[in-house]
């Protein structure tokens, strides 16, 4: 009687916990929403939501601002004051004393006002040379933005194939895995009818608990995958993707190594900001050497002042030239000079950098790209090869001519030569991308 009453609450027990699960798998089923994408409409997402490019954004707002800054300095400056002062009864001698006959006035209160103007007309060319640099160095900000956001646009498609080949994995694994269930219970059959040895049939279980093992394994590899596209992509983060195959085209660009490297020097975003920063550092030098020069302005102004009970000045106008010129520049403006033309020297130093770097990033990258090709047709070759073999292995198991373990070698073999083959066509895409980036062919002019 209490085991039954023991078994009803196990029952009992069991229908709770399933009915919890269910509810759980559901309101997990729910939270996750299911999104299909393209590489275009990934492209477009993590441009619109990478921190980097916002930031950049930033600089470029922030450079232009710095040119308007510059330009306004051949504007006018304009000044106004004005004073109301009440004052004690003052004490006045001298001539405009006896003009009163010895009557001081009352005076309690004072009134001023005065406005100036002046405009540059000349200052040793720095307005000019001011202005120049700022405009120089706003364009290769622009520069320096656009080559951040092809490298980018390289980042999202790698991202995009990288989780395109986990899922991949992940599909083959899971049909190759049905496969090895189905021989698994086929050996389970046989080897209870003493057809096969209880040896085989530990083999066929061994590579099915592998194959487990590699699903779980490709499985979290997705997951991972999946989150870090999200994340570049400013999507939740528990959004599953379902990514578009024909999105990754097979390249048929057959340009040369010459060809390509000719287009890096002249379409490397990095390459054109530097020559812009040399222009900006020229032009610093004569902004430096403009302190060398006196400056000249043409100056204005108005001028009132009322004293109740003692005299009145309006309509005080005036205008005229004026000259400065700080001696003390005769000493000093070398040493600016100097630090500017260091500028300079260092900014063409970087340009010989940077093309060395760009000879050596297109040869690895047109390297990696004609291998990435070689394997292709390798890789294709190799399946022939591991069907062919997987083929005559099976017909040679059937007519015992083999091993289980020579059977079950081939499988392996077949399915590792299957995901070789589809990696290498997306590892090309990838490298052909690569290419195109440190060529300095923007994304955008490739989809014109």
């Amino acid at each position: 009687m209490k085991v039954e009453k023991m078994r009803g609450k196990d029952k009992y027990t069991i229908l709770i916990v399933a009915i919890l699960l269910t509810v759980s798998k559901t309101e997990i089923a729910i939270a996750q929403t299911t999104k299909f994408l393209t590489l275009n409409e990934a492209i477009q997402l993590c441009i619109q939501n990478n921190k980097q490019l916002k930031l950049n954004q930033v600089k470029i707002e922030a450079a232009i601002a710095s040119t308007g800054e510059s330009k306004k300095t051949r504007l006018p400056d304009v000044a106004a004051s004005g004073s109301y002062l009440r004052v004690t009864k003052p004490t006045i001698s001298g001539p405009i004393e006896k003009s009163f006959g010895g009557n001081t006035p009352k005076i309690n209160q004072v009134s001023f006002a005065m406005v100036t103007a002046s405009l540059p007309i000349f200052g040793g060319f720095k307005i000019k040379n001011g202005i120049e640099s700022a405009k120089y160095l706003e364009e290769a900000t622009k520069l320096d933005a656009a080559a951040d956001k092809d490298a980018v646009i390289v980042n999202t498609i790698s991202a995009y194939a990288n989780l395109y080949k986990a899922q991949s994995t992940v599909n083959l694994l899971k049909e190759n895995l049905k496969q090895a269930q189905q021989r698994t219970q086929d050996f389970t059959n046989l080897e209870s009818k003493g057809i096969v040895a209880r040896n085989d049939l530990l083999r066929v279980q061994l590579q099915q608990s592998n194959m487990q093992m590699s699903l779980l394994d490709a499985e979290s590899n997705v997951r991972i995958a999946n989150l870090n596209m999200n994340l570049m992509l400013g999507l939740e983060e528990e959004t599953q993707l379902q990514l578009d195959s024909s999105s990754l085209t097979e390249v048929t660009d057959t340009r040369t190594f010459k060809q390509f490297e000719e287009l890096a020097f002249t379409n490397r975003y990095e390459i054109e900001a530097l020559k812009y920063r040399e222009r900006s550092a020229a032009a610093g030098i004569r902004y430096a050497k403009g302190d060398y020069f006196p400056a000249l302005k043409l100056s204005g102004g108005y001028f009132a002042v009322s004293i109740p009970n003692f005299f009145t000045v309006t309509n005080a106008w005036n205008a005229g030239l004026g000259v400065s010129y700080n001696i003390a520049s005769l000493w000093k403006t070398g040493a600016k000079v100097k630090s500017a033309k260091m500028h300079l020297l260092e900014v063409q130093t970087n340009q010989l950098i940077l093309n060395d770097q760009v000879k050596m990033q297109v040869a690895q990258a047109f390297e990696e790209f004609t291998v990435s090709k070689s394997k292709i047709e390798m890789y294709a070759q190799a399946l022939e090869q591991a069907n062919e073999n997987n083929k005559i292995t099976k017909s040679k198991y059937r007519n015992s001519l083999v091993t289980t373990t020579d059977l079950l070698d081939a499988d392996v073999q077949q399915l590792q030569a299957v995901l070789n083959f589809a990696n290498a066509k997306v590892d090309a895409l990838l490298a052909y991308k690569k290419l195109l980036q440190v060529t300095g062919i923007s994304e955008s002019n490739q989809n014109k």
